[in-house]
């Protein structure tokens, strides 16, 4: 059942919460009605009894552009017992009602936004959706705006696995109050100023072991033949069973977009002098590693800040900070 509040408001406004479901019906051939109730229950409701709590002048408003909502999210396939992104379910049940405050003033902006996010993060191979709203709701209680929740939403998302989102997450983080942007970054009591360079110099600041990324395509995994690498300044382009791909890798994890086979035969070959392969063990400055792998056919490829070592007896490369 749902709660007092909601129904009560559903019941007082039953012509016109009907009207929009026809309506919607219409758009949505495919809308499933009991899928659609079952979201009100399990996503609306949480939110609704939140704002009723906080701002009960304002509920009225936030459940009429949930329900509208709801009804356009659940008819794309994209929430509801079967939805294509369960993640987003999660979303709306146990975070937005978390921004309550921020709820009643803007409920549009701010279950856009949520949702977005975890549509996105749910398209994204390798990232950390738990990890993501484990973190917004840390914040939660500091986040005053949209703008705001826009930009440690981004942040979060960087730190949760969306690598390509470095450096637009860095500027976003430049827009927040300080002890805002140190809470994303979970470093209270640090100087941003600080924080901000050192994570603008170095991709991989808190991860000194890199990682390793794919596996073959029919085990799940992203590339169908060993892949070979090539360095940009963005990453890697990685050819593998003649397909083409950016990796775009750092501290948080490891994206992989794609690419041309004219961006691999243009992307940079050459090696720093910092680094030296010796039969399985690469020499990175001071620091040697040995290589679980056949010595001979090891390759290696850097940019200013990555390491990155293939071999055609594996369909993973590992990544490791020249740093």
């Amino acid at each position: 059942m749902i709660s007092p509040a909601f129904a009560s408001i559903l019941a007082s406004g039953r012509a016109q919460f009907n009207a929009r479901a026809v309506e919607a019906r219409r758009r949505f051939a495919s809308l499933d009605m009991a899928a659609f109730g079952a979201f009100l229950h399990d996503g609306v409701d949480p939110l609704v009894q939140a704002v009723a709590a906080a701002a009960p002048e304002r509920v009225g408003g936030v459940t009429l552009a949930a329900y509208d909502m709801a009804l356009e999210l659940v008819g794309h396939g994209l929430a509801g017992p079967a939805a294509k992104n369960p993640f987003l379910n999660t979303v709306w049940r146990e975070l937005a009602p978390q921004f309550a405050p921020l709820l009643a003033t803007a409920p549009v902006d701010v279950l856009g936004m949520l949702s977005n996010a975890a549509i996105h993060l749910g398209s994204v191979a390798g990232a950390r959706p738990a990890q993501w709203q484990a973190g917004m709701a840390a914040v939660a209680p500091q986040v005053g705006s949209v703008v705001q929740l826009r930009a440690v939403g981004q942040v979060l998302a960087w730190r949760a696995g969306v690598a390509h989102f470095r450096l637009g997450a860095l500027a976003a983080a430049d827009t927040l109050p300080p002890a805002l942007a140190l809470a994303a970054f979970d470093e209270p009591g640090a100087q941003w100023p600080q924080v901000h360079a050192q994570l603008m110099a170095n991709p991989w600041r808190g991860n000194a072991d890199g990682r390793e990324f794919g596996s073959f395509s029919g085990l799940g995994g992203a590339f169908g033949t060993p892949p070979q690498v090539r360095a940009t300044n963005d990453g890697f382009v990685v050819r593998s069973a003649e397909r083409h791909y950016l990796l775009v890798a750092d501290a948080y994890g490891a994206v992989l977009h794609s690419a041309t086979a004219q961006e691999y035969e243009q992307a940079n070959t050459g090696m720093p002098p910092s680094v030296r392969l010796d039969g399985a063990t690469v020499h990175v400055g001071a620091r040697s590693i040995a290589l679980d792998l056949p010595a001979g056919d090891i390759a290696i490829a850097a940019n200013a800040h990555t390491l990155a070592i293939t071999s055609p007896w594996t369909h993973a490369i590992r990544l490791l900070p020249l740093a």
